[in-house]
């Protein structure tokens, strides 16, 4: 939600001293996860950014009920959505809002149910992300049993980006190959075993219904949609998917003597032709029907192999091998998956759900403000592509931010909380009035003008920019007592558990609103514009971060931060180190870090909670406490063997800590352009060896 030391300005590549460039495979391939056995927490993920699929230890979604109640096995991707039939023809216009005082005049906004419960549930179940078929091995015609599995070893060679399962079915050996396509939304799949020359082993493709809860499938209504093959050929069915209002397609091709059947009204089963020991397939999805034939296995698993090796290849590499710190193995662990789930998961045409493209997460919408957390990292590592795919989604959602912000009373453009692709803002007590999330466009824009420093980047991203500034002007108020702007109430700031109609001045909001119009204006400068008036009277005249016996406060009204509040987001922290602190003092936030660390509720808190302190520690020149922060032990900072980040049954994957910990670590490593003349000032002189090169170097 922020900037790997804020919305700030990235100068060119960092050269790291004289020594040898690192053996970048090497360092990648030492942390490729495995399994040996069976363990629904560590299912493992082949994907482009686009889409994603998840697999047990076959390689394939043989076991579901297994991993459905932990991580569900699923295949989504960021077209796939689906919604129920609408409640008597309401829509998000007939929710009744609550009328909050904004300064003497009301504002609406939609966090109640009371009485229009149907609606209200409708619209934050609506559209929901969808499971878009299962793809797994039969065994005799059944589902596989667990106890019939045996001598497991998975692998996911990170390098190459391929899933490598074998195992022991029935006695009988069987090997698994599981990639994606770079480009298109398809994985491919070989099988080799002797059960398949017995006519014993198979392949099934089946499709569910939608549903909103975390396996985003219903199995259970098979008469409320229809799976048909719409084309045929030799070696090639494609399938056409009906669901109430929502259509889309799914694609097989195979290799050999082989053959697919329809065995149900939404199962489709390939078996291989006679004597055949080995099968190749792919299956691809698309909303639209494609006429194409699809690239063959081989030609899938090449272009896998070519793409990985040259994303590992370029951007940056964090290297920490040789330190004498113990943790030093685990940090490198979590920096080399953190970049390969956030390629796979976040690096999409729009932003992520936290749960990336795994599994659903409040009903497979994407929560704005994580998208900093989730996509901010990667100009930093030198893959700024990657965050651009989803910053041009905000162009499309324009003019109903516009709309929302105009409802409001408000200039600009106001952007949503929980959405899915259309930008409409989920009904929800919290959602609707958060804030934190409306700078971020001028964030991400001034990221990529970074990258590209021309006037094609200025003239792509420059109307977010104005309209996001005319809402941050035009939001803050004038204080009737005082010669100040004041932010809210009613808001609820970043750390989530404070009352809407008792909060203003959060210290984090305050400064990003500070920065993000900052940034703004330098935008109109760079197009040969003159300072906006308006922008610069609240930038230069906002409330000062609130204080309280020397340390910051959550919020002006919040003389019980360490106390009553401590817990959540400690957001006090990101005004320095995640964002640049221009209305910071050091020394207030020093004591104010420090108390953090001593008094709040860790098990408490959020993934991202740890990188943010990381890079508040780095900024004070704490190297120690940096560390200590990315490595704290308590049960929301739990990496699991896969690299996700756990934080609990409900949320069993967290991009945002994956996101913010490559985040921290740019920091930690290259710096920022006035800081101290140290290579890594983030890491302990004497017990950390840390070579990194490709990273960026921040400028306040």
């Amino acid at each position: 939600m922020f900037l790997a030391a804020g919305p700030a300005v990235l100068c060119g590549v960092a050269a790291y001293s004289a020594q040898p460039r690192i053996k970048r495979r090497d360092l990648v391939t030492r942390h490729n996860p495995e399994n040996r056995r069976i363990d629904p927490r560590s299912p493992l993920t082949v994907g482009n950014g686009e889409f994603a699929f998840t697999a047990d230890v076959t390689g394939l979604q043989s076991l579901p009920g297994i991993y459905e109640k932990v991580i569900p096995l699923c295949t989504q991707s960021h077209w796939g959505w689906h919604s129920f039939p609408g409640t008597g023809g309401l829509g998000a216009g007939s929710l009744r809002l609550t009328p909050y005082d904004t300064y003497g005049r009301p504002v609406g906004y939609a966090t109640s149910a009371d009485g229009q419960q149907e609606l209200y549930t409708w619209l934050r179940e609506n559209p929901h992300r969808l499971h878009l078929g299962r793809i797994g091995l039969l065994l005799d015609g059944g589902q596989i049993r667990a106890e019939a599995i045996d001598s497991i070893w998975q692998t996911l060679d990170l390098w190459a980006g391929i899933l490598h399962s074998s195992f022991e079915l029935d006695g009988a050996p069987v090997a698994v190959e599981t990639c994606c396509h770079p480009q298109h939304d398809m994985i491919g799949v070989t099988v080799r075993s002797t059960l398949l020359q017995k006519k014993r082993l198979a392949l099934c493709l089946e499709f569910p219904y939608g549903s909103p809860l975390m396996p985003a499938a219903d199995w259970t209504r098979a008469d409320r949609h229809t799976s048909r093959l719409a084309r045929r050929s030799r070696n090639l069915v494609e399938i056409s998917r009906e669901l109430d209002e929502d259509r889309y397609f799914a694609l097989v091709g195979w290799e050999g003597n082989g053959s697919i059947s329809q065995e149900a009204p939404h199962r489709f089963v390939a078996k291989p032709g006679d004597g055949e020991a080995r099968m190749g397939v792919v299956c691809g999805f698309s909303r639209t029907s494609n006429s194409d034939n699809p690239p063959g296995p081989g030609a899938v698993f090449k272009a896998s192999s070519d793409h990985w090796a040259g994303f590992w290849s370029r951007g940056g590499a964090v290297e920490l091998a040789g330190s004498r710190d113990p943790r030093a193995k685990e940090l490198e662990r979590r920096v080399v998956l953190s970049q390969y789930l956030t390629a796979i998961q976040c690096a999409g045409s729009m932003p992520p759900q936290e749960t990336g493209l795994v599994c659903n997460s409040w009903n497979g919408k994407f929560h704005l403000e994580m998208h900093w957390w989730h996509a901010a990292h990667f100009p930093l590592w030198g893959r700024e592509g990657l965050l651009e795919r989803s910053v041009l989604w905000y162009g499309s959602i324009l003019k109903s931010a516009r709309q929302r912000a105009a409802d409001q009373g408000y200039r600009g453009a106001r952007w949503p909380k929980m959405t899915g692709p259309e930008g409409m803002d989920s009904p929800s007590p919290i959602g609707p009035l958060l804030i934190w999330q409306q700078p971020h466009p001028i964030a991400f824009a001034e990221l990529c003008y970074q990258a590209h420093s021309n006037k094609e980047t200025l003239e792509r991203y420059r109307e977010i920019v104005f309209a996001s500034a005319d809402f941050l002007a035009s939001y803050a108020v004038r204080d009737p007592g005082r010669p100040r702007y004041v932010l809210g109430p009613p808001l609820i700031p970043a750390q989530e558990n404070h009352p809407p109609r008792d909060t203003w001045n959060p210290a984090f909001e305050l400064e990003y609103w500070a920065e993000g119009l900052r940034i703004a204006q330098l935008w109109r400068s760079r197009l040969g514009m003159p300072p906006d008036p308006g922008w610069e009277e609240v930038r230069t005249h906002l409330s000062d971060l609130p204080t309280r016996d020397g340390l910051y406060l959550a919020h002006e009204n919040c003389p019980q931060t360490f106390t009553e509040r401590n817990r959540d987001h400690p957001s006090m922290l990101g005004a320095l180190g995640v964002l640049p602190g221009s209305k910071v003092d050091r020394e207030t936030m020093r004591r104010t870090l420090k108390k953090v660390l001593s008094v709040w509720r860790w098990e408490d808190t959020w993934g991202w909670d740890f990188p943010m302190v990381a890079m508040t520690a780095t900024r004070l020149g704490e190297p120690a406490l940096a560390v200590d922060a990315l490595m704290m032990d308590t049960p929301k900072n739990t990496w699991l063997p896969n690299g996700h980040n756990w934080q609990r049954a409900n949320l069993p994957v967290y991009l945002p800590g994956n996101g913010g910990l490559l985040a921290a670590a740019a920091l930690m490593c290259a710096g920022w352009r006035e800081g101290p003349e140290v290579k890594t000032p983030g890491f302990p002189a004497g017990s950390w060896t840390v070579r990194w090169e490709g990273l960026k170097t921040l400028v306040d």
